[in-house]
This record gives C-alpha cells, structure tokens and sequence, in this order.
C-alpha cells in the first residue's frame, strides 16, 4: 500500500528536509494541478536542484526567497531537470543566467529549446489537422483557429547553447549518493529518474506520482505516437527494481512509500480503460467521443482538461492500432473514426 511519511507538504518559502542533505520546497503553478515539487540536494558548498516550476515574476521572486532561506545564500551551480515540460524546466535559464549548468536528457533538451524557440501567434496547420481529425469540438477548434496558442517561451525562460546529457545507465553523484539514472517514457521522453544507491531514496518527477496519473498525450509533434505502450512497457520495466520501503520523491503531491503497488495499480488502470475502449469502439467513433469509456466520465467542451483529455484519448487509440487490434478510416472532413476490428 501507498503511505506518505510528511503529511503536510513545505509552506511557500520554505523547506522540509526529507533525507540528509535533500530539501523539498514547492512551487506555484498557474493551474488546476497548482504546484510542483522541486528539490535541492546539498553538494557542501552549492546546491544541485531538481526541476525548477514555470518562469514568471512571481516564481522569480519566489526562488530569490528560497535562495535566502532555507538554502542560505549558497550558489546553485547544476539543475537537473527531469523532463522538458515547462512546469519542470521553466525556471531553468534562469538559474544558468547566474552561473548554474543544465543536465538532462538529450530528448527534455531538444525538445524544450526547440518549443521555445517556435513562437506562434496562430496554431500552425498541422495542429490544426490533428484537433480536426481527433474530432475536436466545432466551436472550441474556431475559437483556437483564431487565438494565440499557448507558447513554451510564455513560460520557459531562454535556455543555453549547450547542457550536459544524462542517460539510461549513468551513475550521477550527488548529495554524498551515488544515483542509478534510469529513464521513463510515456508521459514524456527520456523522463529521467534516480534511485540512489546508498539509501533508500528515488527521485521520480512525473514518471512516479502517489495519487495522480500524469497525462499521456499525443501531439501535432509526433501524432502517431504510442505514448500508453511506453508509459506500460517503462511501468513493467521498473517493478522488478522498485522495493516498498523506497522513499519517492515526486514532482507532485506528497512523497510515498510502497512503489511496487503504485506501479502495478497505474498499469492496471490503464489496461482497464483499454478495455472499456475496445467495447466502446463496436460501432465507430472519433477520438472526442471516447472520454467515458477513457476517463470514467465525460468532459465538456468548456472543461478546461478538454485538450488534454482529447490527447490522451489518442494516445489510447494509437495504442490500439499499434497492438492491430483497431481500425481508422478518414471521413471526408479529415476526421478519423476508429472501429475495433
């Protein structure tokens, strides 16, 4: 079972050592889901730190605070960031502004310098193409025609030139540990994770969360993308290395013990919504009229977890198709419908 040994989470400025020389502190985020863990592990004379929260004035503000107290003036000279969502590696140009390093995995790296890079003022016409054939809502794909599309630079600071890669297999040394670097995928590629070898701490970003499951979308960028066949097989792939007694540090909620139970209930989640999905698709349908059989419930137009939901209700499809287990056919408008074969 899933148990949380801090039961309340550390107050806006401050810290709470949950191992020697490791602080989680917290940072807001602009959204329903309206925090991230970050973490800061103590190298003696600087610090490291994990993952940094979205850049705004606000959050600018919030890190100057922590850099006072808890963390006591010391420099941050290396950021490590799990994976290249914004509310991850936001904050990271920032950091390397006053002298700090960016390690992270080649896939986060590329993929955040290049979504800061591409500033839209309309969505391009491939988004476009994936929201139409995904079946979204008339009215919301007029009204997202017409509008700025949310940009990684909104809330991305401007990252370096250059970062220093970690991969599958790399031993980082850290906050007097010896760290396992082992990568995750479905929710994000190349999600970095740590399991340190001399206690019993793991650093899990989003890949291992005690209460929620983090979003498995496909996007314009790689509309074919099996993101619940990664997410399983990256589950599957950690449950022979993953004991209760580990002490997982995660990018959201509280920290937890009991890992092997976490792993297991995520793949039997997602297994069981594929199998209401396989029933649902008797008759045809378009991504946009799966979120029952997906989610347990449905999501309106006006939900703000609308485009997210309609992502990942793709991504539950290709998964299908990938195990041949589902057709699509494109209707003349460029929507595609899916059929259980």
């Amino acid at each position: 079972m899933i148990s949380h040994p801090f039961s309340e989470p550390p107050a806006p400025g401050t810290a709470i050592e949950v191992a020697p020389g490791i602080l989680w502190m917290r940072i807001a985020l602009p959204m329903v889901l309206d925090h991230v863990n970050v973490y800061a592990l103590d190298e003696g004379d600087s610090w490291t730190l994990v993952d940094t929260g979205v850049h705004t004035s606000k959050n600018r503000t919030a890190w100057q605070v922590l850099q006072v107290q808890p963390l006591a003036g010391k420099p941050i000279r290396r950021v490590i960031i799990t994976h290249h969502h914004p509310d991850h590696i936001g904050m990271a140009g920032f950091f390397t502004a006053q002298g700090a390093a960016i390690w992270t995995s080649r896939t986060a790296y590329l993929m955040a310098r290049m979504l800061t890079l591409d500033v839209q003022d309309r969505p391009r016409a491939e988004t476009l193409a994936f929201w139409r054939a995904a079946g979204m809502d008339a009215a919301v794909l007029d009204q997202r025609a017409a509008e700025r599309p949310f940009n990684f630079s909104d809330v991305v600071a401007p990252l370096p030139l250059g970062f220093e890669r970690l991969a599958e297999g790399d031993v980082l040394v850290s906050a007097g540990r010896s760290w396992d670097v082992r990568v995750g995928h479905g929710h994000a590629p190349e999600h970095l994770t740590f399991w340190s070898r001399d206690d019993n701490v793991i650093i899990g970003g989003d890949q291992f969360l005690p209460s929620i499951s983090p979003n498995l979308g496909v996007y314009a960028t790689e509309p074919g993308a099996d993101t619940v066949g990664d997410w399983l097989q990256s589950c599957r792939a950690f449950q022979p290395l993953a004991r209760d007694d580990y002490l997982v540090l995660p990018g959201h909620k509280l920290p937890f013990t009991g890992l092997p139970f976490r792993l297991q209930m995520k793949i039997s989640n997602h297994l069981a919504a594929l199998e209401r999905l396989r029933d649902h698709l008797i008759v045809p349908r378009v991504a946009a009229e799966c979120f029952e059989a997906i989610f347990g419930r449905e999501i309106a137009a006006d939900d703000s977890a609308y485009g997210l939901a309609l992502g990942e209700a793709v991504g539950h499809l290709n998964h299908l198709l990938a195990l041949g287990e589902v057709s699509r056919e494109a209707r003349p408008d460029g929507v595609w419908e899916w059929r259980r074969r």
